[in-house]
C-alpha cells in the first residue's frame, strides 16, 4: 500500500507529459460554463465579482449575501478549494452554506485556475495561493457592508494549508477553519505519509529539472497527466474517490483542474523546499478549527496540523467520512459547528 501512495503523488511528475496548450476536457457532461455543482439558496444572492493580489493577478470570484442582511455590517469570511478545484465546485456549495447562515462570503478561483488570470495556464505555487486568500482579505475589508475586524477564511482539502499559512501571516484574519486539509508542500516533496525517500525525491528532482531544460527549449510549458484519468481496479480507494466526485455529474466542472484538465509538469517544483505550516503556531491567539473525516487518507495532515497549532485550537473529527465527504455532502459537513465557531470568533 506504501508503494502506491508514493506512486499517486510521483505520478505527477513521472507521468508521459505533453508540449502542447491545455485544453478542456472534451467529456462535457452536458454542462456549461456557468454549471455550479450545488443549488443557490433561495435565501441567498450571488454576483460575479474579481480582485487583485500583490502579484497583479485577477482573480475571479463570486460573492455571496444573505438576501436578509438590509444595511448592516456584517462578518464576512473568503474560501477556496480543492486544490485543482474552481469555485463552482465545493467552495462555492461552502460559500452558499455560510451566507444562508448570515455571512458574507467570497468563494474565489486560485491564481492561474478557473477564470482567474496568469499565465501559464493550471498552474499553483505555495506563495502565490497563501498571496490569494490575503487578496480575497482585501477585497472583503473595503466592502461596505463588511465589518474589516470580522474577516476569517475557509481552506477546504489543499487550500486548508494554504490557509494555515495565511493566517499565520496575515493578522487581519481573526479565525481560521480547514475541511478535509491537505498539507501540500509535504505530500509533494515526501509523498503519502512521508514514503518518500531521499532516492526517490532526488529523482523527482532529477525529472523536474529534466523537464525544464525541454520547455526552455520549447518556449512552452508542457502539462502532466489529465486529472483523475480513469483508474485500475486495484488503484487506492481514494483516488477512486477523487473520479467518483471530479469525473461524474455529482462534481464535474470543465474548468477544474481535477475534472481531466491537467498541472503544468513542473508545478511541484515550488513545493519541494517550501514547508508552508512552519509558522503555525503564530496563529495563536486566534482560533483554529480543524475539521476531518475520521476515515479520511489524508486525516494525518489534520492532526499533525492540531498538534503543531497552539491554543485556541479544536480537531473535529467526522465519523465514518472520508476526505471527499467534506466536499459536498452537506448532511456530513459540520455547517452549524462553522457557523457556531465564526459566529463566536468574529465578534
Amino acid at each position: 500500500m506504501k508503494k502506491k501512495l508514493a506512486i499517486a503523488i510521483l505520478f505527477l511528475v513521472t507521468g508521459q507529459v505533453s508540449a502542447q496548450n491545455v485544453k478542456l476536457n472534451s467529456e462535457k457532461m452536458n454542462t456549461s460554463k456557468e454549471h455550479y455543482t450545488f443549488q443557490l439558496s433561495d435565501k441567498v444572492s450571488r454576483q460575479k465579482i474579481s480582485f487583485k493580489n500583490r502579484y497583479g493577478i485577477t482573480l475571479s470570484g463570486d460573492l455571496y449575501l444573505p438576501k436578509n442582511a438590509g444595511n448592516q455590517k456584517l462578518a464576512a469570511l473568503a474560501i477556496s478549494g480543492p486544490f485543482g478545484a474552481v469555485k463552482e465546485q465545493s467552495s462555492g456549495l461552502y460559500a452558499n452554506q455560510m451566507a444562508e447562515r448570515g455571512f458574507v462570503v467570497v468563494a474565489f478561483d486560485p491564481s492561474y485556475t478557473g477564470e482567474s488570470s496568469g499565465e501559464p495556464r493550471n498552474l499553483a505555487s505555495p506563495e502565490i495561493n497563501t498571496e490569494d486568500f490575503s487578496a480575497a482579505v482585501d477585497f472583503l475589508g473595503i466592502q461596505k457592508n463588511v465589518d474589516r475586524n470580522k474577516i476569517g477564511i475557509i481552506g477546504i482539502c489543499g487550500f486548508g494549508g494554504f490557509a494555515l499559512n495565511a493566517t499565520a501571516v496575515d493578522k487581519r484574519i481573526k479565525a481560521v477553519a480547514t475541511a478535509a486539509m491537505y498539507d501540500m508542500t509535504r505530500v509533494m516533496s515526501k509523498g503519502y505519509n512521508d514514503s518518500v525517500t531521499l532516492e526517490q525525491r532526488t529523482k523527482m528532482l532529477e525529472q523536474l529539472g529534466e523537464q525544464r531544460w525541454k520547455d526552455a527549449e520549447n518556449s512552452t510549458f508542457a502539462y502532466g497527466p489529465e486529472g483523475n484519468k480513469a483508474l485500475t481496479e486495484d488503484a487506492p480507494q481514494f483516488l477512486k474517490n477523487y473520479y467518483d466526485y471530479y469525473r461524474t455529474k455529482r462534481g464535474y466542472h470543465e474548468r477544474s483542474v481535477n475534472s481531466g484538465n491537467a498541472w503544468t509538469a513542473t508545478t511541484p517544483l515550488a513545493f519541494m523546499n517550501m514547508p508552508i505550516l512552519t509558522y503555525i503556531k503564530e496563529i495563536s491567539p486566534r482560533p483554529v478549527l480543524i475539521v476531518v473525516g475520521e476515515k479520511a487518507h489524508s486525516r494525518y495532515f489534520s492532526e499533525t496540523a492540531y498538534e503543531n497549532a497552539a491554543e485556541p485550537k479544536e480537531l473535529m473529527i467526522i465519523p465514518n467520512a472520508v476526505h471527499i465527504d467534506l466536499y459536498d455532502k452537506v448532511d456530513v459537513i459540520p455547517f452549524t459547528k462553522l457557523e457556531v465557531f465564526f459566529k463566536e470568533n468574529l465578534k
